[in-house]
């Protein structure tokens, strides 16, 4: 069977000519997709090529995972051919997870049908990186087939009004980093989409214990423009592998002042548990994706959460991705062609 990096759901102009025939499918796909976003900002730079060839490309398991809100077999194989890596997996993690469904979180984890390709060639052709997630496609996947999926479709409006599930308004709420929207994540910043898909907002914990290998770097998924994603840690000097490790910093920071028009407080909540109730508790900075701003040179990574260095896989250097414990947790973009 031949596998392709993206479905036909990834493509607008398809979506656009289903819902002309089909009307209700253009809500259904709505109300399970995650964030939108521009791309209007994208630089291109000279294409930079590496090569992934060789690594981790015999790698499998399958456990039974008896965690009561699992109770399931977890499945992936990572194997790989002349051009790609190839992920064949069940999405059900092979770790620890909350509860759920949850007072915050209605969904039951359950199968899914996991099939995606890689190249084994990565590029870097975006300086300033592509958007994706949510409804433009799955931006990495993690060694035990479980996506990353760092945004929301929860949004408010100028008056603060809210929505946990595809609201209406400018303003996207942030899944962690605060208390005001609860999402029902758990200890690994995972929760349930409504289709029983487990995923990954930020630090997958359990999985970075499972996969400790007393290595400085853990290696944790792929990306789905080929690149690695670790977690964490990396070397203080990023081409030598010979320096400390440390806690990698983000380049994203909160503003100093709210945007225009931001709302301060939570008028009314629709959309998920404890929807459709009117409120009135205030909405700090942090509990928006537009209450931050990148500041090259801030932290360690760039404006997609990654950089160029040298890792425990890739001795001669390589362009990877962080998950990390501050915004943005995960990269909302990618730098390489997928």
């Amino acid at each position: 069977m031949r596998l392709f990096k993206r479905s036909f759901l990834d493509n607008p102009i398809v979506i656009f000519r289903i819902s002309l025939y089909f009307p209700s499918f253009l809500f259904v796909f709505l109300l399970f997709s995650c964030e939108d976003s521009d791309d209007s900002d994208i630089t291109i730079i000279k294409e930079s090529k590496y090569s992934t060839a060789n690594i981790l490309c015999d790698l499998n398991e399958e456990m039974y995972n008896n965690d009561e809100s699992v109770n399931a077999y977890s499945k992936y194989a990572w194997t790989c051919n002349s051009l790609d890596r190839v992920l064949d997996g069940n999405g059900i993690p092979n770790h620890e997870v909350g509860t759920f469904p949850n007072p915050h979180n209605p969904n039951s984890i359950s199968i899914q049908n996991v099939n995606y390709s890689f190249t084994l060639n990565p590029s870097l052709v975006s300086e300033t990186g592509v958007s994706t997630g949510g409804p433009r496609g799955v931006i990495a996947y993690a060694l035990n087939s479980v996506k990353f999926d760092p945004a929301t479709a929860g949004r408010c409006n100028d008056s603060g009004r809210c929505s946990l599930a595809q609201g209406q308004g400018r303003w996207n709420i942030e899944a962690l980093g605060h208390n005001t929207f609860n999402f029902g994540d758990d200890m690994n910043h995972a929760h349930v989409q409504p289709t029983g898909a487990y995923h990954y907002h930020g630090m997958p914990e359990r999985l970075i214990a499972k996969l400790d290998n007393g290595k400085p770097m853990t290696l944790v998924g792929w990306a789905s423009d080929g690149f690695p994603v670790y977690a964490r840690y990396g070397y203080t000097d990023a081409n030598d592998s010979s320096s400390d490790i440390k806690i990698l910093k983000p380049s994203w920071k909160l503003k100093s002042t709210p945007d225009a028009g931001r709302p301060n407080t939570l008028t009314f909540l629709s959309g998920g548990p404890g929807g459709g109730s009117s409120q009135n508790k205030p909405i700090p900075l942090g509990a928006f994706t537009q209450d931050f701003e990148y500041e090259e040179g801030y932290g360690d990574l760039d404006q997609c959460n990654g950089r160029v260095g040298v890792t425990p896989e890739f001795p001669e250097g390589i362009y990877y991705y962080m998950v990390t414990e501050e915004f943005p947790f995960f990269s909302r973009c990618l730098k390489g062609d997928f």
